[in-house]
């Protein structure tokens, strides 16, 4: 048992005629680490666009909500009035009439 951790700290396991296995599986495990440390690192900065693309979306929510309040501020009768009345306008004081027109000669009694 001694001798086996002699050797592996020695580093014969890769010299000796069993090497080829050793080396095929160091290489197999390095490239593992490799594709490991990839998708973390991929990961990592799809997970910070998505938090970016969150912010992004909760600022436009805002803006939305702040813009639909501020139209329904300037649509309201007494906004429009009072921007009217400034320059000389001024709500109708009689309700508007309809207007009737008769036709003289009906169509289709020929």
């Amino acid at each position: 048992m001694a001798s086996k951790v002699y050797d592996i700290l020695k580093g014969s396991f890769l010299t000796n005629d069993d090497a080829f296995k050793n080396w095929r599986f160091i290489i197999f495990a390095v490239f593992l680490s490799i594709v490991m440390i990839y998708t973390g690192h991929s990961f990592e900065k799809k997970v910070h666009y998505i938090g970016q693309l969150a912010e992004q979306e909760n600022e436009l929510r805002s803006q939305y909500v702040d813009g639909q309040r501020e139209l329904m501020f300037l649509q309201m009768e007494s906004t429009i009035a009072s921007k009217l009345k400034k320059r000389g306008i001024a709500p109708a004081k009689n309700p508007p009439q309809k207007i009737i027109i008769k036709s003289a000669v009906q169509h289709g009694d020929n």
